[in-house]
């Protein structure tokens, strides 16, 4: 540590961290959808709401956190991953349990709504609409690829009937393709910060490096 760094280093800003902008989102998301398909009075309900705002705040508070201790950072970190992916679950039992689809990872219609870059719950709900729209409508195939060639076909027409105006569904997979994004997010972070820890340290050392210093400054006087 250079010898002008502060004991308590810049920390907090989390606002600018994507991984917190995206768990944001998908709190906004998840009440919104929550309140619409899950029945208010529900235990699940309410798990779903506090695991999303969970991930948030954890982020948040690990970040303000940081100053002066790396390792709550790390705890608070991995909490919100741990909110994150029980908040997967909780997505996926509810389409499991409806028999409706879940996206598979190479279906074009998660990259789509990556490629949006959707920044509001509003965003979502309109990307929802024109992309169930367009589904129902028949000018997309078998597993989200578009492909109007295949309209005719028994597997086609099988596909467009079974998602039949079921907003839920596109509800439920937009929700987990944006957890996915979150969730890489905070693996990313959970990396660097355990990296970083192993390098640096965290409080406790930053103060033992301070206390030498001034010790062989004071010697050298």
């Amino acid at each position: 540590m250079a010898d002008q760094d502060p004991l308590i280093p810049k920390h907090g800003g989390y606002r600018k961290l994507k991984s917190f902008q995206i768990a944001q989102l998908v709190y906004d998301v998840t009440v919104r959808f929550c309140d619409r398909y899950v029945e208010r009075r529900s235990r699940t309900h309410d798990q779903m709401v506090q695991a999303a705002r969970s991930g948030v705040q954890n982020i948040a508070e690990g970040s303000q956190a940081s100053g002066t201790s790396k390792k709550t950072e790390l705890k608070l970190t991995n909490v919100a991953r741990s909110s994150l992916e029980e908040l997967k679950l909780d997505y996926e039992d509810f389409l499991r349990q409806r028999g409706l689809p879940l996206w598979d990872k190479s279906d074009s219609r998660r990259a789509e709504l990556i490629a949006r870059r959707p920044v509001t719950a509003d965003d979502v709900a309109v990307w929802v609409k024109e992309t169930h729209d367009k589904d129902r409508s028949g000018h997309r195939g078998q597993n989200g690829q578009d492909g109007q060639g295949k309209i005719g076909s028994k597997s086609s027409i099988a596909s467009t009937s079974s998602t039949k105006s079921n907003y839920s569904e596109f509800a439920a997979n937009s929700a987990l393709v944006l957890l996915a994004v979150a969730c890489s997010l905070l693996d990313r972070q959970l990396a660097a910060q355990a990296s970083a820890f192993e390098e640096e340290g965290g409080f406790t050392e930053r103060l033992y490096r301070q206390r030498q210093l001034k010790r062989r400054v004071g010697g050298q006087k």
